[in-house]
C-alpha cells in the first residue's frame, strides 16, 4: 500500500514569503519529534509538508509531521512483528517503498473489515433514500440583461430594462424567443434564450432558487437578480427526481460501507500504537490520522 501523495501546495511550507513559525504557531517543535527514541528529522517534515494542502505552512508542517510520526508507528510495528514484502506498484505505476510494502501487509493482518451484508446495505438505503436519487432537473430560458454590482448606476438601468421585459412577456409570452435575441447579454440569446436542462449546482443560486419556486409554463414577473445581472425567466419543464431502485445501487452501498469500515478500523488500530508509544514534540489524535485519505 503507497500511502497517497497530495499534489504540492503553494503555502505547504515555509520560504521567503512565509516566515519560518515557531512551535507555538504549529503547536509542535521541528527538532523534538521523535518516536520511540527514533528522530523524525526536520528535513524530512519539512520535505512532506508539500504534501499537504493547508491554509498555512504552520498547517502543513504540522499535517507532515502527523503522517511521519504514523508512518514510523506502523513501520516500527511492521519490524515487531517481522513482516515484510515485495514493494508493489499502484494504479499510476509508482512503486512502493521497503516500508510502505511491510505497513500494506501490516495493514491487511491486523485489520478485519466484515462483509456488508444484504440486509445492512437494504437498511442503509432504507435509511438514506436521498443519497440514491436523481436529481431534479429544469428546462428553462432566460433573458440576462447584465450588469456588474460594482456599477450602481448601470444595475439601475439594467433592472429598469429588465423589469419592462417582464411586463410584455406577462402579456405576451410567445414574444419570449424574439425578445431574448433582442435583448439577451447571454450567449443563449442565439437559441432564444435557450438553457437546456439544468442540474442542480448549474446556475447561479439566485436563479436557481427562482426557477425551483416556478410553475412550468411560468415567466418571472419580476427579473431575478445575480451578480451578472437581471434574468427573465421562462421554466418550460420540471423533471422530478426519482429514486433509483436498490438493485441499481447495492453494489455500490457496500463499498462505501465497507471502505467506511475500514477508514475507522485502522484510525482504531493506529490509536492503540500511538497509546503505548513514547511520542515526542508533539501530541496526536489518533482518530484523525492522516494516513486515511
Amino acid at each position: 500500500m503507497i500511502i497517497p501523495n497530495l499534489k504540492p501546495h503553494p503555502s505547504g511550507v515555509p520560504d521567503a514569503k512565509h516566515p519560518k513559525e515557531t512551535k507555538a504557531d504549529i503547536g509542535f517543535s521541528l527538532k523534538e519529534v521523535s518516536v520511540n527514541n527514533v528522530a523524525i528529522p526536520e528535513h524530512k517534515i519539512m520535505a512532506e509538508a508539500q504534501n499537504h494542502p493547508a491554509s498555512s505552512p504552520g498547517r502543513a508542517l504540522r499535517a507532515a509531521a502527523e503522517a511521519l510520526v504514523i508512518r514510523e508507528l506502523l513501520w516500527q510495528e511492521a519490524n515487531h512483528l517481522g513482516l515484510s514484502a515485495t514493494p508493489e506498484k499502484d494504479n499510476e505505476g509508482r512503486l512502493e517503498t521497503e516500508s510502505d510494502a511491510a505497513i500494506r501487509v501490516l495493514i491487511e493482518q491486523e485489520i478485519t473489515v466484515p462483509t456488508a451484508t444484504p440486509d445492512v446495505c437494504r437498511l442503509y438505503y432504507d435509511r438514506h433514500p436521498e443519497k440514491f436519487s436523481t436529481p431534479t432537473l429544469f428546462e428553462a430560458r432566460h433573458i440576462l440583461i447584465a450588469a456588474p454590482e460594482s456599477d450602481k448606476t448601470r444595475r439601475r438601468e439594467a433592472q429598469t430594462r429588465a423589469e419592462e421585459i417582464c411586463r410584455v412577456l406577462q402579456e405576451k409570452p410567445e414574444l419570449f424567443s424574439s425578445m431574448a435575441k433582442e435583448h439577451s447579454e447571454c450567449s443563449s440569446r442565439d437559441q432564444g434564450g435557450n438553457l437546456g436542462q439544468l442540474s442542480p449546482g448549474s446556475t447561479v443560486a439566485e436563479f436557481e432558487k427562482a426557477v425551483a419556486e416556478m410553475q412550468e409554463g411560468e415567466i418571472t414577473q419580476i427579473p431575478v437578480a445575480s451578480r451578472f445581472g437581471f434574468h427573465v425567466i421562462a421554466l418550460d419543464r420540471c423533471i422530478e427526481g426519482k429514486t433509483l431502485p436498490y438493485e441499481m445501487v447495492s453494489d455500490r452501498i457496500a463499498g462505501w460501507l465497507e471502505a467506511s469500515a475500514w477508514s475507522k478500523a485502522v484510525s482504531q488500530y493506529i490509536s492503540i500504537l500511538v497509546g503505548r508509544a513514547e511520542i515526542r514534540g508533539i501530541t496526536l489524535k489518533g482518530t484523525q490520522s492522516p494516513l486515511v485519505q
